[in-house]
């Protein structure tokens, strides 16, 4: 019964590229189709996948990380799903000892049980081995196992037999139809045709051993402490939020802050050729793939003319990322295909085949440390000096820069606002980091 707990467990892998993201949407779709309660949470910073595993299981996504969400946060986060749920699946990221904090750290702080994803493809007996391995190197309590890939009946019982005491909980052969993927992981769901018969042929196709999963215990996490309620530093304010295909990377907690901050939303597509609204105080542009819609945003006129007149009136702007790159003077694609955009700052983003920017940061602001992240494959070229720099965990080295033009604050820091609402709200009113 939901309210006294739920089965909960932490689906991690040796690496990216066994099929975490492909099992945790199976098992999503596959029990909520079953008529049980699910919830998902993702651990670290990650836009797409939340995408891809709301669909899969019809809640939000949120995210999990000991860093930047913070550990009373994600208390209260995984206390709610378990009060709310049937069956709690938290996705790790990488492999499961990655980072810093790891998904294992995760699994430690809230003594939730593992299910390792092994990609069988190409092994059989071996997968006792790497199982155990994972288990014991931590340690780490392990649920149970997930077999991606496998040939079939003959080849699972291989792999259950390695495990030892360990159960198999589920297996998914090899897939006919993929989740596509580009260069900052999975497509968004919007964008694939079918994608609910997609998530529906791999829940069909997961085979579960359900005495296995009906002998998880239920849990539910400690109460968190009392948290201090968020002042409404922005109350009467209008905030214009870009979403649409290519203004999509939103924290779920973001817009969340905004509103107990005291903000009205008001949201707009840039992409739709929609202006920014009149009575908008602020304007919020999240990062996404402007890159991949070029040839439109360069001819969106009615959105370009309003984000300029925006600027001209002094409203504050806060530009993440791909948001940044499109109030920059152009992209240029990976094909050198120049698209012009806004021109509110003086810069041209160039894509390429490499990374530009990986991981977890925080920005220093008057009002304190705004923690978040960064992951982009493009380059900022521009002589305007940075008015600050994030600042990169756990190094402390100097991290993405933060551009001041008039009210606009743009840089490829992507900020996660409940770590710290007031700085996340300065933003927004315009005052300086």
């Amino acid at each position: 019964m939901a309210g006294a707990g739920a089965r909960i467990v932490l689906v991690a892998a040796i690496a990216s590229g066994q099929g975490k993201t492909t099992l945790t949407a199976a098992l999503a779709r596959r029990f909520s189709r079953d008529g049980q309660r699910v919830r998902v949470l993702k651990c670290g910073p990650d836009f797409i996948d939340p995408m891809l595993l709301e669909r899969a299981s019809g809640a939000p996504v949120h995210t999990l990380d000991l860093w930047m969400v913070g550990l009373e946060q994600c208390r209260q986060r995984l206390a709610a799903a378990a009060r709310e749920a049937d069956i709690v699946l938290v996705e790790g990221v990488m492999g499961l000892y990655d980072g810093d904090p790891s998904a294992a750290d995760l699994a430690r702080e809230f003594d939730i049980p593992v299910l390792a994803v092994i990609d069988a493809s190409a092994m059989a007996q071996t997968a006792g081995a790497v199982v155990l391995g994972l288990r014991d190197y931590g340690p780490v309590r392990v649920a149970g196992v997930a077999a991606n890939r496998v040939a079939g009946a003959a080849h699972a019982g291989m792999v259950a037999s390695s495990l030892r005491d360990i159960p198999l909980l589920a297996t998914l052969p090899k897939q006919q139809r993929h989740l596509p993927e580009r260069h900052l992981g999975l497509v968004t769901p919007d964008e694939v045709d079918g994608i609910d018969a997609i998530l529906d042929e791999l829940a069909d196709a997961l085979q579960l051993t359900d005495a296995a999963w009906d002998a998880l215990p239920r849990q539910l996490p400690a109460s968190p402490l009392p948290v201090d309620p968020i002042p409404p530093l922005l109350a009467g304010k209008t905030v214009a939020v870009a979403r649409d295909a290519a203004f999509c990377f939103l924290y779920p907690a973001n817009l969340d802050v905004l509103r107990e901050l005291g903000a009205e939303l008001r949201f707009f597509s840039p992409l739709g050729d929609q202006p920014v609204p009149a009575d908008a105080d602020a304007v919020y542009l999240p990062g996404g793939y402007p890159e991949l819609h070029g040839a439109s945003l360069s001819q969106a006129q009615r959105w370009q003319a309003s984000i300029r007149a925006a600027h001209a009136a002094g409203k504050p702007i806060l530009a993440e990322c791909g948001g940044m790159m499109a109030v920059s003077d152009a992209i240029i694609d990976k094909d050198g295909g120049e698209w012009p955009m806004a021109g509110l700052l003086p810069a041209k983003a160039w894509m390429q085949e490499r990374l530009g920017g990986l991981g977890s940061q925080a920005m220093p602001t008057g009002a304190g440390q705004l923690r978040g992240h960064t992951f982009h494959y493009s380059r900022l070229e521009t002589r305007v000096e940075p008015a600050a720099h994030a600042l990169k965990h756990p190094s402390g080295a100097p991290g993405e820069a933060l551009y001041r033009i008039g009210s606009l604050t743009a840089t490829y820091f992507h900020a996660f606002y409940a770590s710290n609402p007031q700085a996340a709200a300065c933003l927004l009113k315009g005052d300086g980091p």
